[in-house]
């Protein structure tokens, strides 16, 4: 099945022609939403454009979905964001790094990679008439195959008001158990630049990372960008964690934070790394009990028409543990 067939299908099944006008946008656009937001350097303003949906399945939104689920009818911005983690303490990269890879070798993960990946998320629904929105958690399982195979099943999370998580971060995304997409990929459906499983040295990791799009001379936000899209797409093994945090201190120009609490209540340290125009910032968070990278947040730092400066507009989660996940 071509790409192009995938996207028919995904469409066909979403049916918009009979969404009632007072729907919430539905998984699919949502997540499709997300990809556009964490793709390139900045949020994109076009309504209508055609990416790359889970490393490989090639999908669009109709832009009536798209401008309801960021759009009022003014083109101005209404959705109220997720407060940002608070950190505590200080910290520097290089010490970051020696932590994960201690906790690293005191907590054994994954002994080989994973062609699974389980993963928390969310987006906005806004009603456009009250100006309001809430915040749509989404967990999702990815599981595919060297031929392209695979599936994707998502369960909806449950909605809450961006307003009211601000003092219950550690409790943001929890699943509601209803599941929202079931798709099945048939050979060749699922499009990754990396099939083989991947070695662990450093010469292996900066192989993969190129072929994810990593420039040879890397910013620290090119790092981050790359490993963000594999980890979507496989769960690595601890020294190749170690690995990508290691590239990531050579790359230079990230800001080490303290500690925190992330958004499913695990405990994390935090590197803050810059997009090169300035747009937008990443926050990759590493935990404190397994070293692993287990998040990434993204944050505007320029204000637009859809979001003000310091807003929060997406974020990953990895390594979900089974009660999370159901």
């Amino acid at each position: 099945m071509t790409q192009n067939a995938v996207l028919e299908r995904m469409l066909s099944e979403a049916d918009p022609a009979t969404t009632p006008r007072d729907a919430v946008p539905d998984a699919r656009a949502r997540a499709t939403r997300d990809r556009i937001l964490r793709t390139g350097s900045a949020p994109r303003r076009r309504r209508t454009r055609t990416i790359g949906w889970t490393g490989g399945v090639t999908a669009a939104v109709a832009s009536t979905a798209l401008a309801f689920a960021i759009f009022s009818p003014q083109g101005a911005a209404v959705a109220a964001t997720p407060a940002p983690l608070d950190f505590s303490g200080s910290n520097t990269i290089a010490q970051l790094v020696d932590d994960a890879g201690a906790a690293l070798a005191d907590t054994p993960g994954p002994t080989t990679p994973l062609r699974t990946v389980k993963t928390a998320s969310w987006s906005f629904s806004v009603d456009v008439d009250t100006k309001t929105s809430t915040v749509a958690p989404q967990l999702s399982t990815l599981t595919w195959e060297p031929d392209g195979s695979g599936r994707m099943i998502i369960l909806a999370g449950v909605p809450y008001d961006p307003s009211d998580a601000v003092a219950s971060n550690a409790a943001e995304v929890t699943s509601s158990g209803e599941v929202v997409t079931d798709l099945v990929m048939a050979p060749g459906d699922f499009d990754t630049p990396w099939t083989a499983v991947p070695g662990e040295t450093r010469d292996d990791m900066i192989a993969m990372l190129r072929a994810f799009g990593m420039p040879e001379d890397p910013t620290a936000y090119e790092v981050e960008m790359a490993f963000t899209t594999i980890l979507d797409q496989w769960t690595l093994t601890d020294a190749q964690h170690r690995e990508l945090l290691l590239l990531l201190e050579e790359a230079g120009g990230g800001d080490a934070l303290g500690t925190s609490t992330d958004r499913l209540g695990r405990a994390v340290t935090g590197v803050r790394v810059q997009s090169p125009d300035g747009a937008v910032s990443d926050l990759v968070l590493v935990s404190r009990d397994t070293g692993r990278i287990v998040g990434v947040e993204r944050t505007v730092l320029t204000a637009d028409e859809l979001f003000p400066a310091g807003a929060i507009i997406s974020y990953q989660m990895w390594d979900l543990d089974e009660e999370t996940i159901r």
